[in-house]
């Protein structure tokens, strides 16, 4: 654990809000009404409620669960290595770099992909509408973007809690002053029925729901659990992180539907009976929406504010990455998860997820595709949380020290965050969400190489770890056949709900599975008994629990 900074570089609670709401309230804001909309809608308003909730159950079961667990540097999927052992916490851990790491460049794409509507010519070279991606000098561009973001977070911990403040200040500022004027302005909620046959779920329910996975609904909700990722570097973390945490969901909570309500009775009724919700084509949706409604003074601000929000975001991403990253080290090639002796920064980290930003930019050089991608890779930890949760339950049935936040419901509420994760990755539609799970496999053969250096007992790994691997292969084949509305064969309907039901009591049995398999590894016993006041016997009264689990090192 990493509790050797001094007061002077501790995070305050404001700004463990303010990573999390400046992280939330990025590049979502800008496209997120628009894409929903073009999936959903008028019922995109209900889109983002439901994101809400299902955030909102897997932020409680992080409250709990910070609160429980040591406090490190690292990601919500290193929880599993105290219950699991490093096996299942590498996949948690590597599902959600890659949406950090993805998450760089979609920031930057942001920014760039606005600016191509200011009225210069060098400007509009920068994103073709044919294609709805960047050009080479747009991908330029974010790239250098990209090196800005890299360079605050190298440098000085003291200048990123500064950024973040001031940053996030405008970010929430912003968007009120947009929603107030095009209210005020364009109100006109007869656009809420005024297509297919004046209904307010034009696209069907599956839209809906669709909405809220690759429509930047969740891409838009993404980062809630930043303070997660600061907690090693925070004041009062076992206080601090959960209220940072809930407040920053509540908050983004509110500005995010009151934009998507803007968004839809201020669009021009001229131009929406002309294409349909699905058929508008703004490059930069609010800038282009204020355009319309003749207040330029707004379109203005909006442009400026599509550089600072994106680029807010992207600073935060850039950080986080790091220090995932340099939680995995163990997995990683020697030196990465190196901190700086003065800093106490992972500088080396930092270097290697500027190149994987550069590689995820290049090969997806648009902020749709790109969001599409990282919402599939944090829905697939999100999954993680309320096992590693109600597996730290199981493990010690009494409370460990007086700080644990004991969150009333969990034995419900685990199982439905559970349940509702895997529901939002069968709605990311197949292929993506195969394509997703396929590219976090392809990270096994890494684990397994480090692993064999460091002479790990692989055969209790594997066998902590098959309802993962299980889960996840589950999850793509049941997306191929499962119903047309979410892309796939048809072969599972959804009449009824029907494969909505099976995929439910499916993902029940693989939540059960586990977390009845889960043990206390060496971390646990090491990072947790250890420390104690109320020790847990669990090894030693158990008879069905082979010593060797207790004992095996998961490191």
């Amino acid at each position: 654990m990493y509790n050797n900074l001094n007061n002077n570089h501790k995070i305050k609670l404001s700004t463990l809000i303010m990573s999390g709401v400046g992280t939330i309230i990025g590049s979502g804001w800008l496209f997120g009404a628009a894409h929903a909309a073009a999936v959903a809608g008028p019922a995109s308003i209900l889109s983002w409620v439901i994101g809400a909730i299902m955030v909102s159950i897997i932020a409680l079961n992080l409250v709990e669960l910070s609160t429980t667990a040591p406090i490190r540097m690292g990601s919500m999927g290193y929880f599993l290595r105290y219950t699991h052992g490093s096996l299942a916490s590498f996949i948690a851990e590597w599902t959600i770099l890659i949406g950090f790491i993805s998450s760089v460049p979609s920031e930057a794409t942001a920014s760039t992909q606005y600016l191509s509507d200011w009225n210069f010519t060098w400007a509009h070279n920068l994103f073709n509408q044919q294609t709805q991606s960047l050009t080479i000098s747009g991908l330029i561009v974010s790239s250098m973007l990209c090196v800005v973001y890299f360079l605050i977070n190298y440098y000085s911990l003291a200048f990123l809690s500064k950024s973040i403040k001031t940053i996030t200040i405008f970010k929430i500022i912003v968007p009120i002053i947009a929603i107030v004027s095009f209210l005020i302005v364009g109100f006109n909620p007869s656009n809420l029925h005024a297509i297919g046959n004046h209904s307010l779920i034009p696209y069907g329910f599956s839209g809906v729901l669709t909405a809220v996975t690759t429509a930047g609904v969740v891409y838009a909700f993404n980062g809630f659990q930043a303070p997660i990722t600061f907690a090693a570097e925070a004041e009062n973390p076992k206080r601090n992180i959960p209220i940072a945490l809930l407040a920053s969901v509540l908050i983004s909570a509110i500005i995010y539907i009151a934009l998507q309500v803007a968004y839809l009775t201020t669009m021009p009724q001229n131009l929406l009976l002309h294409s349909g919700w699905n058929g508008l084509n703004f490059s930069s949706p609010f800038a282009n929406l204020a355009i319309a409604l003749n207040i330029n003074l707004i379109a203005i601000l909006l442009f400026a504010d599509a550089f600072i929000s994106p680029s807010g975001s992207g600073i935060i991403y850039t950080s986080l990455s790091g220090r995932v990253l340099r939680g995995m080290d163990e997995h990683m090639p020697k030196g990465i998860g190196k901190l700086d002796p003065v800093t106490k920064l992972p500088r080396t980290a930092l270097v290697v997820v500027l190149l994987l930003s550069f590689a995820a930019l290049w090969l997806l050089p648009s902020w749709d595709k790109l969001a599409a991608v990282i919402s599939v890779g944090y829905v697939l930890c999100y999954a993680t949380v309320p096992v590693s949760t109600y597996s730290f339950r199981l493990l010690s049935p009494k409370k460990p020290h007086n700080n644990v936040i004991r969150v009333p419901g969990m034995m419900f509420l685990a199982p439905l965050a559970f349940i509702l994760a895997t529901f939002m990755l069968y709605w990311s539609r197949w292929p993506l969400n195969g394509q997703v799970i396929f590219v976090v496999l392809l990270g096994l053969p890494l684990y397994f190489y480090y692993a064999t250096k460091r002479k790990e007992k692989l055969t209790i790994q594997l066998a902590k770890s098959v309802w993962i691997i299980g889960y996840l292969i589950f999850i793509a084949g049941f997306s191929y056949i499962g119903s047309k509305s979410f892309g796939g064969l048809g072969i599972i309907s959804d009449r009824y709900g029907l494969d909505h039901l099976i995929l439910g009591l499916t993902s029940l049995i693989f939540f059960c599975w586990g977390t009845l398999v889960s043990y206390k590894t060496k971390e646990y016993i090491d990072q947790i008994d250890s420390i104690s006041p109320v020790y847990n016997a669990t090894c030693q009264t158990k008879s069905n629990v082979k010593n060797e689990e207790c004992e095996n090192n998961a490191v």
